[in-house]
């Protein structure tokens, strides 16, 4: 019976919401939105037990000792004063978003700019590897893409700074961000389409 019962139950939720969109119809329309509220609750709950899960790991950590529990602390130290910190100043606070400029936003910068680094790093090994065309493109144009955005005196020259960086990031990245976009948004489509239609199973637990 469970077989055939949360596959009906899934189809049939997603058919509502879709019909919902796409239908001129109050009761569909209101249905829709409470479907579509249930989801984020549960999305909710499963954030909540993912933290929990995580703390517990962490827990487990020091508790025993492990290598570098000193991080493991800090962790937790850092959850516990965020989320009791927002508890009572809430969440759109003045103080959570000095947090948030202050600790947040530097560490992400932060990350991207060792991304960067690495990724040219990593284009200079691969020539060492496979010195092909399409290695060479790919570190000449984040070789001239992080030059044009460095506070260097040649970038001013009209050639770099005004034509052939704005070039490469307003026309060739753009256009490469937009094509893995459309490329997503087609492959999350098909996936629905897939579900709706009982080929793929993910709540099944095969």
């Amino acid at each position: 019976m469970s077989r055939y019962f949360a596959p009906a139950i899934a189809i049939s939720t997603g058919l509502l919401v879709l019909l919902g969109y796409f239908l001129p119809l109050g009761s569909l329309a209101g249905l829709r939105v409470v479907i579509v509220h249930w989801a984020v609750v549960l999305s909710g709950a499963a954030v909540f037990v993912g933290v929990l899960n995580l703390l517990s790991v962490h827990v487990k950590k020091i508790r025993t000792k492990e290598k570098n529990n000193i991080y493991s602390l800090l962790l937790i130290a850092s959850l516990l004063f965020t989320l009791v910190l927002g508890m009572i100043s809430g969440s759109n606070s003045s103080i959570m978003s000095n947090i948030f400029n202050t600790i947040i936003l530097p560490v992400e910068a932060s990350l991207m700019a060792i991304m960067a680094v690495t990724l040219i790093y990593a284009s200079i090994r691969l020539l060492r590897k496979r010195n092909d065309l399409m290695s060479i493109v790919f570190l000449s144009v984040a070789v001239l893409v992080m030059l044009g955005s460095a506070p260097l005196p040649f970038i001013q020259l009209p050639l770099f700074g005004d034509l052939i960086r704005p070039k490469i990031v307003n026309v060739f990245a753009t256009s490469g961000a937009r094509g893995i976009l459309i490329g997503v948004a087609l492959g999350t489509l098909l996936t629905g389409l897939r579900v709706l239609m009982g080929v793929d199973r993910p709540y099944g637990g095969k």
